[in-house]
């Protein structure tokens, strides 16, 4: 029987996957349609989607649902690993990731939703489809990709029950803030697109970082070695 750690370790590195298939695909496969911009033209990407129904919904899936499944499995092991240092602390970190995991798996259902009625409406009505797709645009947005907000007070709040351990792992605690406050700023338009840049980015190494300090601390515990009290350091 694995080490609860191992599979809290492997979902992080899931997590990273996501993000990295996720920018991979945007960048090379949707960004020449426009999609992702601020000035894209809502009636290009309503025609996108219809002719590239199936890269859609399972980029979808893999940047939400799957990842947010992930991001639920991690929460859990996260709020175990600080359970013995900070058991008040330990709880929130596991309850708002919950709350982030939600939001990310409810976004990817209702884009994956609103582009099967795209898709299926723009052979007849492509006006249709347009209004369609901006309004599940904005409901998905609002959910998961327009702002950062859950995510980023998730990511505070592990660098405060971080910094709560015996050997606090400074580093770790401190490239969280960096995170959490670039999420912060997404919520505000005059910052750009920077914030976002930095936030997405950033969690890939920080999914990375944590997968393998967790994996690592269940195999020492596994094979009867003593874990570090550092925690994540």
């Amino acid at each position: 029987m694995k080490d609860p750690r191992f599979w809290g370790g492997t979902a992080a590195f899931v997590c990273a996957g996501t993000y990295i298939f996720g920018f991979v695909v945007l960048l090379t496969l949707l960004a020449p349609s426009g999609y992702g911009a601020n000035d894209a033209d809502p009636a290009a990407i309503a025609a996108f989607i219809a002719e590239n129904t199936g890269l859609m919904i399972i980029w979808n899936l893999a940047i939400y649902v799957v990842n947010g499944l992930a991001l639920a499995a991690l929460a859990v092991t996260l709020g175990m690993y600080f359970a013995g240092t900070s058991p008040h602390l330990a709880q929130m970190v596991r309850s708002f990731g919950m709350l982030w995991a939600t939001l990310v798996v409810g976004a990817g259902m209702v884009a994956n939703v609103g582009i099967a009625a795209v898709a299926e409406k723009f052979a007849t009505a492509p006006d249709d489809a347009v209004r369609i797709w901006e309004v599940i645009s904005l409901v998905e947005n609002g959910l998961g990709g327009g702002n950062e907000i859950a995510g980023s007070v998730w990511a505070i709040l592990i660098a405060i029950a971080a910094m709560a351990l015996p050997r606090p792992p400074r580093a770790l605690a401190l490239f969280s803030v960096v995170i959490g406050v670039s999420g912060l700023l997404t919520i505000i338009p005059q910052t750009g697109e920077l914030p976002g840049a930095i936030f997405g980015l950033g969690y890939i190494v920080w999914f990375i970082w944590v997968g393998i300090l967790l994996i690592r601390d269940g195999r020492q515990a596994q094979a009867g070695r003593p874990v570090s009290t550092a925690g994540l350091a």
